[in-house]
């Protein structure tokens, strides 16, 4: 390791000495306010001086040792959960604003709670931000009694919710939410033409569950509302089966990851014949190839049972992080319609963008924010960067004693499967329980088959819904519990040995406590830490281990399986070499992703810049702010939404093709600025002509009727969904029909003009 990383590590190391120490002296500070003598009535009753001090201004930090005593108390009696010490200082550092590793099993839920308590003093209200509906509902629920006990609110919103409901849930003390739900409301928030139909009210601070899954790995999806479009698309046909006669090498070739595919000279020739066209190439012919990239993509790069799955008539995608179905998420327009189409199923049309957040800028709306997860550390770097938020390691409550295992690694994947199949086996007859996590729900329901073969029966994990994965998940721990995942992220349930009964417990412990497989490994070493994280909670004994091979997608893109040169053999190979490399790709993998993800956040902050300050504007248009009749307010609240939706379609086109600027030697992020700045500046005149004409037209009648009669309302229905950002580093295809389109052009002029790499 370099002198000057080693350094670096050893001053961070020092540094989060440092702040553990300054939090164990609080927490002691904290325990000795012992709180056990009083009764129910003087606990309440300086839960009620708390709460006049921090409104009436006293600094949150002079109140933070005495509300945490009484949340400890108030835990022990409403909850039976008596907080350790690092649980509480978990909850200091939270309060700081620190985004906290606390193991799996350390207890997160209860940690929250003393921060959102502190924090909800105030009057201004703090939401939980989780990774599903589930764990909102649970969490709210189990750490309800101990908010209300001490005068404070507490609800969780769910998906489906009327408005009047959500309204209510969000002026609770405290909202457990999940972080696309949130989001998705502030959506709606955005076109409302009237305040009384908003439910968020400003937001104050937020502590956000599995941060790392949130912060960084959802971080860019973009949520979407659209007005609801029923209209049809009946060409994606005809590409899908032009693809399908399209064969790799002689018509059309990859990149060297694997993750686009254009066409060669022979298969333009070819596709040109198919479709008729005559020059694919010429500017008029621009829709049929973008049309026909999309469809090649989904043909050759978008996998049945690992990029998706088709239920019930329709596409649904998988979440990659996960291996769940991603409810209520696309693909964009274009590759959705050609996925939807290879699959021979009919497509329907997204309708008009109304208005789009991506997770980060959301999150990034709370003035106050802090964060926890059981693997932060190893992407510090880039929570630093992106939200300034620094990571405080915080150590477990008792010594973690599992197991780590070095990688075994095989020359192919029959050897690996045949040998995953008898290691299974073996631990399964003595009664251990066991934890397999896969790459993809083909894998698991494949391995799933081999386990049964071999008389292995198994619960298998990949598009259930929350509840019922949390069923299974707390039974994983059980005596001869076999349980395949495709992957443990977001799931937010502990597996406790024995399933939580002490005498099994202690059986299990004996056997060696749950024994985690990962049958493959991550780009990042943090998702691998989540799935070994499962094992080994509170200081119980267990095993990881990961098996992989030479022809696992990760390692075959980056040419190990020609480093290795090894012979095909069924047995484990023995060069210890391997694992060091397979580690340094890893994080060589990151730190591609970590500089794709700020390159990209160069196209979505602008973007963003330009939606914080006209939605200033139609706040305080909204408010009454600005001194206007009830009709000019809402004309042009109207026509605000009306050119935003309309600059939100520019912006996609561009998006699309900009990349075709640097074929002119123009960078595309600064053609991109310039060109949606000079669009963004046209859109006040837009909005004061088109007002002053509609205004005149309505003979400024502020009558609600004759607004219905020229249509000023909103969209009569909408729709909220997510798309998969199409430059997203992780998607098996990261380019559109049209930046392949560019690609193309520049492998042809590249021997002409002598193109250097861009």
């Amino acid at each position: 390791m370099n002198i000057a990383v080693k350094f670096m590590q050893k001053f961070k190391n020092l540094d989060n000495q440092n702040k553990l120490k300054v939090y164990r002296d609080k927490t002691e500070l904290i325990r000795r306010r012992n709180m056990e003598a009083w009764d129910d009535g003087r606990l309440q009753e300086e839960s009620l001086r708390l709460q006049k001090e921090a409104r009436s201004g006293t600094p949150l930090d002079e109140l933070l040792v005495d509300a945490y005593a009484l949340v400890c108390e108030a835990a022990k009696r409403k909850l039976g959960l008596q907080p350790y010490e690092v649980q509480i200082m978990a909850a200091i550092a939270l309060h700081e604003g620190f985004l906290i590793e606390q193991h799996t099993g350390e207890g997160k839920t209860l940690s929250a709670v003393m921060p959102a308590y502190l924090n909800a003093l105030t009057g201004k209200g703090v939401h939980v931000l989780t990774f599903n509906e589930y764990l909102a509902k649970r969490d709210a629920e189990w750490m309800g009694p101990v908010y209300r006990f001490l005068g404070l609110t507490v609800n969780s919103v769910q998906a489906g919710m009327s408005l009047y409901e959500k309204r209510e849930a969000y002026t609770k003390d405290i909202t457990y939410v999940t972080a696309k739900e949130a989001g998705f409301d502030y959506l709606r928030d955005t076109i409302a033409l009237s305040e009384a139909d908003t439910v968020h009210r400003p937001f104050h601070n937020v502590i956000v569950d599995e941060a790392d899954s949130l912060l960084l790995d959802e971080a860019r999806v973009p949520l979407v509302i659209s007005g609801d479009s029923a209209s049809s698309r009946s060409d994606g046909f005809r590409f899908a089966e032009v693809a399908r006669q399209l064969k790799q090498a002689e018509f059309y070739d990859f990149d060297e990851f694997q993750r686009n595919v254009y066409l060669n000279e022979a298969g333009a020739e070819k596709a040109e014949s198919l479709l008729g066209c005559g020059n694919l190439y010429d500017s008029h012919n621009s829709h049929l190839l973008t049309s026909l990239n999309c469809a090649l993509h989904a043909e050759t790069l978008l996998m049945k049972d690992v990029d998706y799955i088709v239920r019930n008539g329709k596409i649904e995608l998988i979440e990659e992080y996960t291996g769940r179905v991603a409810e209520n998420r696309y693909l964009p327009d274009g590759l959705q319609a050609a996925l939807t189409a290879k699959e021979g199923l009919s497509s329907t049309a997204s309708g008009k963008i109304l208005g789009t957040i991506t997770i980060q800028h959301f999150i990034s709306l709370y003035p106050q924010i802090c964060g926890m997860t059981a693997t932060a550390h190893a992407s510090g770097m880039e929570f630093k960067d992106i939200y300034t938020l620094e990571v405080v390691q915080i150590p477990p409550n008792r010594p973690n004693i599992r197991i780590d295992h070095p990688h075994r690694i095989y020359t192919h994947k029959e050897a690996k499967i045949k040998s995953l199949v008898h290691e299974i086996s073996s631990v399964h007859k003595s009664g251990r329980p066991i934890l397999i996590g896969t790459s993809s729900v083909e894998e698991s329901d494949m391995l799933a088959k081999a386990l049964a073969v071999a008389g292995v029966p198994c619960h298998v994990l990949n598009a259930k819904n929350d509840a019922e994965e949390a069923g299974i998940i707390a039974k994983a721990g059980e005596t001869g519990a076999v349980t395949v995942s495709t992957n443990m992220a977001g799931r937010g349930v502990d597996i406790r040995l024995g399933g939580g009964d002490p005498a099994q417990a202690e059986v299990v412990a004996k056997l060696g406590g749950l024994y985690v497989i990962g049958t493959h490994v991550n780009e990042s070493m943090r998702i691998d830490d989540q799935l070994r994280g499962r094992s080994g909670r509170q200081g119980d004994p267990g095993d990881s281990v990961f098996y992989v091979c030479l022809e696992d997608e990760l390692l075959h893109r980056f040419g190990i399986h020609k480093a290795a040169r090894a012979p095909k053999q069924d047995e484990a190979l023995e060069e210890t070499l391997l694992s060091s490399k397979i580690t340094s790709i890893q994080r060589i993998v990151m730190g591609q992703n970590f500089d794709i993800h700020k390159e990209l956040n160069c196209y979505s902050d602008m973007v963003e810049d330009q939606r914080r300050i006209l939605h200033a504007e139609r706040l305080r248009i909204l408010k009454g702010e600005q001194s206007m009749s009830p009709a000019e307010q809402r004309v042009r609240l109207f026509y605000i939404d009306e050119f935003w939706a309309e600059h939100l379609a520019y912006i996609s086109y561009l998006r699309e093709s900009i990349h075709l600027e640097s074929l002119a030697s123009r960078n595309p992020i600064d053609e991109f600025h310039a060109q949606i700045t000079e669009a963004y500046e046209q859109i006040p005149s837009k909005v004061n002509s088109a007002s002053e004409n509609m205004l005149e037209r309505l003979g400024g009648s502020n009558d609600p009727a004759e607004w219905e009669k020229f249509d000023l309302k909103s969209p009569t229905s909408t729709r909220t969904y997510i798309i998969n950002d199409q430059y997203s580093q992780n998607m098996r295809s990261s380019w559109t029909g049209t930046t392949v389109f560019a690609f193309w052009i520049r492998m042809i002029m590249k021997p002409v003009f002598k193109l250097s790499k861009y």
